[in-house]
């Protein structure tokens, strides 16, 4: 197939707050192209709030303190420090841009999330954060002639020659052509892969795209084990997989089993505010014992003007589903939400690939460890952004605008065994069944036979973005299957019923490049 070739300063795949914030760091140095493939981004998803040490009763060394801890040991400490440090700089800019975070009275309302011990959490509209992050940068974005936008249009595969990144070759929708785009230098900024799971708060993008496309192009990718489950998302028949925020259980939401019996206290001193991992381990022990595929939030104790002004968006959701959260008990269960994993970076932003960078979620700073703390990867998004897209600029500065010998790209007809919609829910049945919550070397090595299966599929070219998608999908299920086998042991978000223990070594970070 014939392909045009487009040429820019820099390319930014993906359209949420690492891959906005970076393009206006990197429109200093050059024409930016920020592409993404659809509309939406994990961004807007995101409730909770963003976390920042800028309340009176915190400070930066006790936000690092509490990173380091719900990290469980695996913290690259350097990052974290970087976090905490340069995050009240980002928050304040984002302030002076137009963002909106609740107030009460003149000074910033902040509230409290688990494994958190200050409230140090900023929160807009009540439960939109997320939502009023992206808009602030999506303006700031369009206010910046150098910077342009490509919507629906997917990334198949990195271009590299000589051991340096060039560019990305592209499926542009919806009149199915293949183009490149030709660049000095590429920032991955592609979220994460909550897809690959039949259970998951991440919207439908979220297919893995970036760490797939990086491994193939011989990327390290790190830490891949480490997959992060939300305790709290809507279960009801009727309703998609709504998350219900973490802050409410700050704001006092209690869980309680099909019995109505609280029982956090049983699994963790901080009951209801403890690690993610942990609360999440707890629902599922908790519905095992009951035979139930729920639990319950219970926030009918709370004022309910209070609850209604803090969590709009989720109280008017709910009432969509006949839940009142002011008055009924909201059935939960955990769902997949976050990579602490993905594309090994420095805390600049560079790869083991020249000219390829990445921030987000796709990345791997390290700065989350084992275990995500609450609200710090909107945070993450903001430094690491800045940063990844000032280290993209430095090595554009001391380098030519680079050629590729591109001709034709060849596709092959899908199969006619290969059934695209099938396989997508069987692997997603598969990694939450095997490759879940807890998991065992039997269930990884049932998920790692029947994925293997599925191999043609990675030996094909595609012409279209489910059968993309589903190439990306089983190559990072692929990931964290290995990933999850070499780990020997429990730690964080990762846990093996076989090998409860953390085991020997337990400190050294698992690294998987292709080949």
């Amino acid at each position: 197939m014939p392909i045009k070739v487009e040429y820019t300063d820099f390319l930014v795949i993906g359209g949420g707050v690492a891959g906005l914030r970076a393009a206006i760091k990197l429109a200093k140095s050059g024409n930016v192209l920020v592409i993404t493939k659809a509309r939406e981004t994990s961004t807007e998803y995101a409730q909770g709030g963003v976390a920042v040490a800028l309340s009176d009763e915190d400070e930066v060394g006790i936000h690092y303190e509490d990173t380091i801890r719900a990290g469980d040991g695996l913290c690259n400490e350097k990052a974290v420090k970087i976090l905490v440090e340069e995050g009240p700089e980002r928050i304040i800019e984002l302030i002076s841009w137009g963002a909106e975070f609740d107030r009460e009275g003149l000074k910033l309302d902040f509230t409290q999330e688990a494994a958190h011990t200050r409230r140090r959490i900023l929160h807009a509209h009540g439960d939109a954060t997320g939502r009023e992050i992206e808009r602030v940068l999506l303006n700031k974005v369009r206010s910046i002639p150098n910077i342009s936008k490509y919507e629906f249009a997917f990334t198949i595969d990195l271009l590299v020659e000589n051991g340096a990144c060039k560019g990305a070759l592209l499926l542009k929708e919806p009149n199915k052509e293949i183009g490149a785009i030709i660049s000095k230098a590429v920032i991955l900024a592609t979220g994460g892969a909550g897809q690959i799971y039949a259970r998951t708060t991440n919207p439908p993008v979220t297919t893995g795209d970036g760490m797939a496309i990086a491994y193939r192009a011989g990327a390290i990718l790190k830490d891949m084990e480490f997959v992060q489950f939300h305790p709290t998302t809507l279960y009801a028949p009727r309703a998609p997989q709504f998350l219900l925020s973490e802050a409410m259980r700050g704001e006092g939401g209690v869980l309680k089993n099909i019995n109505g019996e609280r029982f956090m206290k049983k699994y963790h001193p901080s009951a209801e505010l403890a690690p993610r991992d942990i609360v999440s381990r707890s629902i599922i022990s908790e519905m095992v014992k009951t035979k139930s595929k729920h639990v319950y939030l219970d926030l009918t104790h709370q004022n309910p003007d209070f609850i209604k002004k803090r969590f709009p968006r989720i109280y008017s959701t709910c009432m969509l589903y006949d839940i009142d959260i002011t008055e009924d008990l909201i059935p939960v269960c955990p769902s997949a939400h976050y990579i602490m994993g993905g594309v090994k970076t420095d805390t600049d932003g560079r790869t083991n690939i020249k000219g390829l960078f990445a921030a987000g979620e796709v990345a791997c700073t390290g700065v989350h460890g084992a275990n995500r703390l609450a609200s710090n990867s909107l945070l993450e998004g903001l430094v690491y952004g800045a940063r990844t897209g000032n280290g993209a600029s430095e090595y554009g500065k001391r380098i030519k605008h680079p050629r590729i010998s591109l001709f034709s790209y060849k596709i092959y007809k899908t199969r006619h065994e290969i059934d695209i919609g099938k396989i997508r829910t069987s692997l997603r049945r598969l990694m939450w069944d095997r490759v879940g919550i807890i998991r065992c070397k039997k269930s990884l090595d049932e998920a790692k036979a029947k994925l293997s299966k599925w191999d043609v599929i990675m030996n094909h070219n595609f012409a279209t973005r489910m059968e993309l998608e589903l190439k990306n999908m089983v190559t990072v299920a692929k990931l964290i299957i290995e990933a999850s086998l070499k780990r020997k042991g429990s730690i964080g978000a990762h846990y093996r019923s076989d090998l409860p223990e953390m085991g020997e070594n337990w400190k050294r970070h698992i690294k998987l490049k292709r080949g």
